[in-house]
């Protein structure tokens, strides 16, 4: 078997291996699409990979004599090359057949440029295909034309219009398998575009593709003539992505590092996370709120009079503010809020599940404090992506929930800006990451807290509450329901004793208020005596 000896459809032209002369234009290099590839496990996602990679040219000789060997030793395909195995490569995927970690692949062609991500399909692995669709700007989600749209394709498109992606590839594969019918093609995309019509995606173009075959991958297929559309890396090449417009809004740097290499220069150095900053504008640091105007701006190629989101830039400010890794440095006339509370949609990656009262560490750009779980308003419904009650969260289950933070935490919703909207929940005994969260606009919210009001009325009154007795799902507050639970049992019980004696329900009821009233304030003041006046051989260092 040899790669070289594949079957040229009609009219196809040979691949270019990557290591030859490709011909690309200087443009090729400017226009740069980022996307990712999931679906349902077995869908064929990384088979499809292989093959525009094949297909483009991108795979180097010494490449496809590795692919010949590897096939016949871990391929799934018979005599033909399994494609899947240019992506594949950790030995635990060949051994399985599966994918489990992402595989990112560069690759060009004479009209774009390209970074795709392969992520896995398999429900354990879900955290894996979260993290590749956090940088992508389109999705190619794949539909094996045997099964239909499965749990985990819709969990996939709902983690991938969750990230933000708008425009969405359906490449329904494994036509060869159903004989290249049309009515089920038809079929299998009337389903999908009725189940995502409410996510929010700007594109949906849909696809036949055998990808193991090549057909309708990198040219129109002939077997498949009443699909009048592009091809798959056609398509790819031609269609538009709107990138995010992020310097109309307020100039924001979450400050990484505060450099300070001498005694005459302190600067402070992130990205810019949205806006543009000029020398001489007004800033304000939070969640301090302190304010002071930019006096130097500093980036990678020298002094400059301006610095634009996604630029890495160090700016120095013309008063003496405490400013260190984690403040956020915004415009003044941006509007920043600064909370105590947020509330988040969770795409929960833990093993274990979420439960009220747990305690984690989030991270937000720079920012680390420390999170605890409130209330779970809602799960998520993969069926319908409708919302339904729920008290705990498992893992691959989506929700949203509300966190108390120790501190105030800079941040805005995660449609605004995925540098300060987006952030993880990591354990802080076993150092993992637990859930990836999304910052949602608060019900009602029209402007930014003050920095002084950060700790809010509503704070005080529920830190006085939990002082009082206990925070959500700790021992301390469990500790509190025994004790009332025991008070109120005990009060019952002496209510039936005196009435059953008495008869009479006026004196019985208040025996048993005095009761609950009269015994824990006898408890403490007793307890109080004799901390007044403790025994000499319960000191410390008594009888030694």
């Amino acid at each position: 078997m040899a790669v070289a000896a594949e079957k040229k459809r009609p009219g196809a032209t040979a691949p270019l291996p990557a290591n030859d002369s490709s011909g690309l234009s200087e443009t090729a290099q400017h226009s740069l699409l980022r996307f990712i590839t999931c679906g349902s496990v077995d869908d064929g996602k990384s088979t499809l990979i292989g093959r525009v990679l094949y297909e483009a040219g991108a795979v180097f000789d010494d490449q496809l004599s590795a692919l010949d060997a590897d096939s016949r030793k871990f391929g799934t395909q018979g005599a033909e090359p399994d494609f899947a195995l240019l992506v594949d490569g950790l030995s635990a995927e060949r051994e399985q057949g599966i994918t489990i970690d992402v595989a990112y692949r560069y690759f060009a062609t004479e009209k774009r440029s390209f970074i795709v991500a392969d992520t896995p399909g398999h429900e354990q692995y879900t955290r894996n295909m979260a993290t590749g669709a956090s940088t992508a700007d389109l999705a190619i989600i794949l539909i094996d034309a045997r099964k239909g749209l499965l749990p985990q394709t819709r969990r996939h498109s709902f983690i991938v219009s969750l990230v933000g992606v708008r425009h969405v590839v359906v490449a329904i594969n494994k036509m060869d398998l159903v004989g290249y019918d049309e009515a089920i093609f038809d079929r299998i995309a009337a389903d999908y575009r009725a189940a995502v019509k409410n996510l929010g995606f700007r594109s949906i173009d849909i696809i036949p593709v055998s990808a193991r075959d090549g057909e309708n991958v990198m040219r129109p297929s002939t077997t498949m003539p009443w699909h009048k559309g592009p091809a798959l890396l056609p398509l790819l090449e031609a269609i538009v992505v709107e990138q995010e417009t992020r310097d109309e809004a307020g100039f924001v740097l979450p400050v990484q590092w505060v450099n300070r290499p001498d005694l005459d220069f302190r600067g402070y150095a992130g990205t810019a996370a949205r806006g543009r900053a000029r020398v001489g504008d007004a800033v304000t640091v939070l969640p301090s709120g302190r304010s002071s105007t930019i006096a130097r701006l500093i980036t990678p190629s020298g002094e400059a009079s301006n610095a634009a989101a996604g630029q890495a830039v160090t700016l120095t400010l013309a008063d003496e503010v405490d400013i260190s890794r984690g403040d956020v440095i915004a415009s003044a006339a941006s509007s920043v809020p600064v909370r105590r509370e947020l509330r988040a949609r969770l795409l929960w990656t833990g093993e274990r599940a979420m439960l009220e009262g747990g305690q984690f560490v989030l991270k937000l750009a720079t920012q680390a404090v420390n999170a605890t779980i409130g209330a779970l308003d809602h799960s998520i419904d993969i069926e319908g992506f409708k919302p339904v009650p729920a008290q705990v969260l498992r893992m691959n289950g989506i929700g949203l929930v509300t966190l108390r933070l120790d501190r105030p935490l800079a941040t805005l919703p995660y449609q605004e800006s995925r540098d300060l909207g987006g952030f993880i929940l990591i354990d802080r005994i076993s150092n993992e990451t637990v859930a990836f969260g999304f910052v949602v606009a608060e019900p009602g919210a029209g402007r930014s807290l003050n920095p002084a009001e950060a700790l809010c009325t509503a704070d005080r009154l529920r830190q006085a509450r939990n002082r009082l007795i206990g925070a959500p799902g700790t021992p301390d507050r469990r500790l509190w329901w025994s004790a009332v639970s025991w008070r109120l049992l005990s009060t019952a019980g002496l209510f039936g004793a005196a009435l059953a004696l008495t008869g009479r329900p006026g004196v019985s009821g208040v025996l048993a208020l005095g009761d609950f009233a009269l015994r824990p304030t006898l408890r403490g003041l007793h307890a109080r005596l004799w901390q007044r006046h403790p025994s000499a051989a319960l000191q410390d260092g008594a009888g030694i």
